[in-house]
């Protein structure tokens, strides 16, 4: 599944054109995703297209054949550059909007789960790449929310001697729990009209964009701060300007690259490990490699919910990668299937993947309203992922005779449910006062202060 390599040439013709950026002969030995992206932008624009660029050119390679004894070298690596990244990204915030940090970061982190969903895509595996989707979705707000709480009640504790209640948000977040409706809201027509198309796709990257707009406009950290932080974020926070720049931005490359020379042999020995313990590829690419490839991000958002005052950034960490998939790798996973087929084209959804469509917009939206009100608490958490552990575990039970066989044939379809129930009595408690609507709040209010008065200068 993973190891056919595309072999389509480049004639000596107009696609070959690269503005300069790159030879002919260098352009030809390039896979086709990457060539044509290469060709597509413009000399002035090449800056834009580079991390595009990149990233497609891995996902365009197989992935290699690795043993599984290389899970010892790999997985150090992609710890290692998911610490490099996070320490860029705390310290980028006293100096840029959080929320703006954190969505590069969620960019750089999500890199391998990119490259898996572009091979599915290019490779025409429909059914695959939405069960990797949906899987890594249905996984950070199942697994990673709940976790990133546990980490953080458990050093609370440990710290305090008292029980942790509640996560509580900053204002600032209020632009990650807007942001993440928006994109739920144009995904629910999305699963509404069974497809996926371009125009859908574009539509997206613009709910992104707009929300990194948005983002931008929010004042940095204060410096009050930075005591807070651990030796080696508050060095570089504490450098001279020049030396601080430098820091930031090798911090955030090398571990970008880090990510991307590793992911492909790192996915490689997991999926060798699988095959060696008899795991079924639907099982391996819905949950195995989606908890492979958000390894990173996973990482630093523990790293930072240790620290109890870095819940917060921990927690809009993840959800800033949830806007991530539904928006640019919804958008991507089009863009490489029409370009695999030579047209523009459209995914078709059947009947089992608008289910895992709606199941996943249904727990993100329970989410995303636990959040309404700037806080994620306890029971919250303990509900999240109480939800999401049932259908993990009882997804691989083969339907059959008996309660456990009856109830593993339609679990997705009660988990659903569930979910669709959960999110309309939160909708009716929000409307009768029994939640506070607090993210609209700040929100409008942010509005008002920072993205308005831009607007009319």
């Amino acid at each position: 599944m993973f190891s056919t390599r595309s072999e389509a040439r480049c004639d000596d013709g107009p696609a070959c054109r690269t503005g300069g950026a790159l030879s002919q002969y260098e352009l030809r030995n390039l896979p086709t995703v990457a060539r044509l992206i290469a060709w597509c932008a413009p000399a002035r624009q090449k800056t834009h297209a580079l991390p595009l660029f990149a990233l497609l050119l891995l996902a365009a390679m197989p992935i290699q054949e690795e043993a599984p004894w290389s899970v010892l070298w790999t997985a150090p690596s992609i710890l290692l550059a998911a610490m490099l990244i996070a320490w860029a990204a705390e310290s980028a915030q006293f100096f840029i909007a959080q929320g703006f940090a954190l969505a590069i970061l969620a960019w750089l982190q999500t890199l391998p789960e990119f490259a898996v969903e572009a091979v599915l895509a290019w490779k025409q595996q429909v059914p695959l790449l939405l069960a990797n989707l949906t899987g890594a979705l249905r996984l950070l707000t199942g697994l990673g929310w709940p976790m990133i709480y546990v980490t953080a009640a458990f050093f609370h504790r440990r710290q305090t001697g008292k029980p942790l209640r509640e996560i509580r948000l900053e204002g600032e977040h209020c632009v990650e729990v807007v942001g993440l409706l928006a994109c739920m809201a144009y995904m629910t027509v999305v699963w509404w009209k069974s497809s996926l198309s371009l125009l859908d796709g574009a539509a997206l990257v613009v709910i992104y964009v707009g929300y990194l707009m948005i983002l931008s406009k929010v004042p940095a950290r204060d410096a009050e701060g930075i005591e807070d932080l651990e030796r080696v974020p508050r060095a570089i926070v504490l450098a001279p300007r020049a030396a601080r720049l430098l820091a930031i931005g090798a911090l955030f490359l090398g571990g970008g690259a880090l990510i991307y020379l590793t992911a492909e042999p790192f996915l490689g020995s997991l999926l060798a490990l699988s095959l060696t313990l008899g795991v079924p590829n639907f099982v391996f690419v819905q949950w195995v490699a989606p908890f492979v490839s958000e390894f990173p991000e996973k990482v630093s958002a523990f790293y930072w919910a240790r620290t109890i005052k870095g819940a917060p950034m921990a927690l809009m960490n993840m959800v800033s990668s949830n806007i991530n998939q539904w928006t640019l790798l919804s958008a991507m996973l089009v863009v490489v299937f029409s370009i695999s087929r030579g047209e523009p084209s459209t995914i078709p959804f059947d009947g089992r993947q608008r289910l895992e469509i709606l199941m996943t917009l249904g727990q993100s939206l329970v989410g995303a309203l636990f959040l309404v009100n700037m806080q994620l608490a306890w029971w919250e958490a303990s509900a999240l992922f109480g939800l999401w552990a049932i259908q993990f575990v009882l997804s691989p039970v083969e339907p059959g005779p008996g309660l456990v066989g009856s109830v593993a044939g339609h679990i997705h379809e009660y988990v659903t449910y569930a979910y669709l129930a959960w999110a309309a009595v939160e909708i009716v408690r929000m409307l009768m006062g029994k939640r506070q609507p607090e993210a609209f709040r700040e929100f409008a209010a942010m509005w008002r202060r920072h993205v308005r008065p831009s607007a009319i200068k």
